[in-house]
């Protein structure tokens, strides 16, 4: 088989089909591989793996309580969850896009997808907390795949000018499945059982698995590149190390000594990793991209951003019940404002980064974030709702403009072959400021509130204070905002306008890939 310039292999003979799918797959490539359709075709593919993977998560939040009596495990156990899968995610996020990159991201994306399916049948019959906790976070590890692998063929189909329309509609089903998580998986959980939420994905995660079979385009594997374990490694206990002295300091305390070994490992790891990548022909992350600003504002803009927006999607519910006096219903509603937006705001705001740049798009959307920050700031014990809405909605919309942007943008100025990489780099680094901003806005509020001793009534002094604390933390939210639009400013423009006409508009997928070749983009 011939080999391309960078050891890929180039599109060979057909492949004779062997079975009734591979005859599906033939026909349908056939069909749709030369039509412009074709890559919204493979978008729409990869939107039902993403809402397969990710709508459980927020059902899942709200159903601890339940989850835990059932179980008659403690809560702290069950908490995590939701926690183990994200630090998973976040440790393993990285090395699963390179292995996409190497391997071929439509294989690592169905292999990633067939594992999320096997834990999630697991987690269904899980028989304790500890097991439950052990099949949701070996799944997210094994799944840790699927977000960049997806996005790496997205974005390898897409020319530059319109990856950020794309993925616009990836943040609306991004954001959208957990809402639908909560909708639909909340009264299946209080009519039958939360395990009834497992049993559901299987299903969802196999039509993911048999659509993506059928219609994602074959990458070849990349011959003559060796899988970088040190760096990988190195990097993993960077992240974890970060992470979990994020989540146990504020329990056990900023000197216990989990906390202290993990503080002490994160600079360590970091300079190992820093100078392994330094030395290897086939790093996991080239540290040339570090100095690219396209590269490195816009993974700066979305940690910033994750910081405020997540800080505060976990305030604000906290807020809502102890100064408005809000119950859990009433507080679920509202807070539906806030991805809702998110959700309807990511397409229309995909649209509008063709014609103006990504760079637009990101700072209106953090301004937009500081906004709704200060917005939240003043709410009072007589603030109306439809003040509450607003500022809810607001961050919605910041992170539906801002989010598709500088993904796009950071796509556009990496090489193609490192784009699974590059993704999961940024989305490491998002949920890092996810945890950090969490935490430090939580800490910020507990250490201003007022102790409130249960049934008895509150003093006007008492009830300013706690006002106060959440005033506090939402303004250290809002100067987060304001340091990631500092950071899109310097983000540069992918694309003119005017160049959009002259962009490449047809995604042709020749005979030959059907069986082993690559997608390619062309007039």
């Amino acid at each position: 088989m011939d080999r391309g310039p960078d050891g890929d292999t180039v599109d060979g003979p057909p492949r004779v089909a062997k079975s009734t799918l591979d005859r599906w797959r033939t026909s349908t490539l056939e069909r749709w591989g030369d039509s412009p359709r074709y890559r919204w075709l493979v978008l729409t593919v990869a939107l039902i793996g993403l809402f397969s993977v990710g709508f459980s998560i927020t059902v899942l939040a709200v159903s601890i309580p339940t989850i835990a009596a059932d179980l008659d495990a403690p809560r702290s156990t069950i908490t995590w969850v939701i926690t183990g899968p994200l630090l998973a995610y976040a440790v393993f996020g990285p090395s699963a896009g390179k292995l996409a990159d190497i391997v071929g991201a439509r294989r690592v994306y169905l292999w990633s997808l067939m594992a999320v399916a096997v834990f999630a049948g697991l987690s269904a019959v899980a028989w304790s907390g500890g097991s439950l906790v052990a099949f949701r976070t070996l799944g997210a590890a094994v799944g840790a795949a699927v977000g960049p692998a997806s996005l790496a063929m997205i974005n390898r189909l897409f020319p530059p000018f319109e990856r950020a329309r794309a993925l616009g509609f990836w943040s609306m089903v991004a954001a959208g499945g957990p809402v639908i998580g909560v909708v639909v998986g909340g009264p299946v959980v209080e009519a039958f059982s939360w395990r009834w939420i497992f049993v559901a994905q299987v299903p969802l995660t196999a039509l993911a698995v048999l659509a993506g079979w059928l219609v994602l385009p074959e990458v070849a594997r990349r011959r003559g590149v060796s899988f970088d374990i040190p760096g990988s490694v190195l990097l993993a206990v960077t992240v974890s190390s970060l992470l979990v002295a994020l989540n146990r300091g504020p329990e056990t305390g900023w000197s216990s000594p989990v906390v202290l070994v993990c503080l002490t490992l994160v600079p360590v790891a970091l300079i190992g990793f820093i100078a392994v990548e330094r030395r290897r022909d086939d790093p996991l992350l080239p540290l040339g991209y570090v100095r690219m600003r396209n590269f490195t504002f816009p993974v700066v803009n979305q940690f910033f951003l994750n910081f405020a927006y997540m800080g505060g999607f976990i305030i604000t519910p906290l807020l809502l019940q102890d100064v408005l006096g809000f119950g859990e219903a009433r507080t679920g509603f509202l807070s539906i404002a806030r991805p809702l937006a998110f959700t309807l705001a990511g397409p229309a705001a995909g649209y509008l980064a063709v014609r103006t740049g990504e760079r637009f798009n990101a700072v209106v959307g953090g301004a937009a974030l500081v906004l709704s920050m200060l917005g939240l700031a003043v709410v009072a014990n007589d603030s109306s709702e439809l003040w509450i809405v607003f500022a809810l909605a607001l961050s919605g919309v910041a992170m539906g403009m801002a989010g598709p942007a500088m993904t796009a943008s950071l796509a556009n100025a990496v090489d193609e072959k490192d784009l699974g990489v590059a993704s999961a780099f940024q989305q490491m680094c998002s949920h890092v400021g996810t945890v950090v901003g969490t935490q430090v806005m939580l800490t910020v509020q507990l250490a201003l509130a007022p102790v409130v001793v249960a049934g008895v009534t509150r003093s006007p002094e008492t009830t300013s204070a706690l006002e106060s604390s959440y005033h506090w933390a939402y303004l250290v939210g809002a100067g987060a905002a304001l340091a990631g639009t500092v950071a899109a400013v310097f983000v540069r423009r992918s694309h003119r306008p005017d160049a959009v006409a002259a962009e490449p508009r047809n995604v042709k997928v020749s005979s030959a890939s059907l069986g082993a070749g690559s997608a390619t983009v062309g007039a």
